[in-house]
């Protein structure tokens, strides 16, 4: 499975905000500036993690946007979902209906049992946990 760049930079703009919005809004210039990102990506990327409810907007004079629930309440997993949608590396139907191999198929355990590691491993994971860890 590869994470494609909304989901890589996504997590970088999420995290910066866990670090930088703590004393009020922080504006897209700031986390393009800071990421080395493009404003206009950016702001794509924003706008779906505001649609998800990890992210909310403040208007006016001193706007931006700060995180919608503490850092320690949003998984990694919430985030990349958000911006990649399913975490699932194969696509693998769950009954006889969906696939006809379903009984004689000797890898449908395998996949299984990947994208539920992906799927506990990303959703253990907090936002407050991997800025903790930079910090370190």
């Amino acid at each position: 499975m590869k994470l494609s760049t909304r989901g890589r930079y996504g997590l970088r703009a999420a995290a910066d905000l866990a670090v930088y919005a703590k004393d009020g809004p922080v504006s897209i210039s700031s986390i393009a500036e800071r990421q080395d990102l493009s404003e206009r990506y950016l702001e794509q990327l924003i706008a779906r993690l505001k649609k998800a409810g990890i992210v909310k907007s403040i208007r006016g004079s001193g706007g931006g946007y700060i995180l919608a629930r503490p850092a320690a309440s949003i998984s990694v997993g919430d985030i990349l979902r958000a911006l990649e949608g399913s975490m699932t590396v194969v696509d693998c139907p769950e009954n006889k209906e969906a696939c006809a191999n379903y009984d004689s198929c000797v890898t449908k355990y395998v996949w299984k049992r990947i994208n539920d590691s992906i799927n506990q491993t990303v959703d253990a994971m907090t936002l407050e946990e991997i800025i903790t860890v930079r910090m370190e």
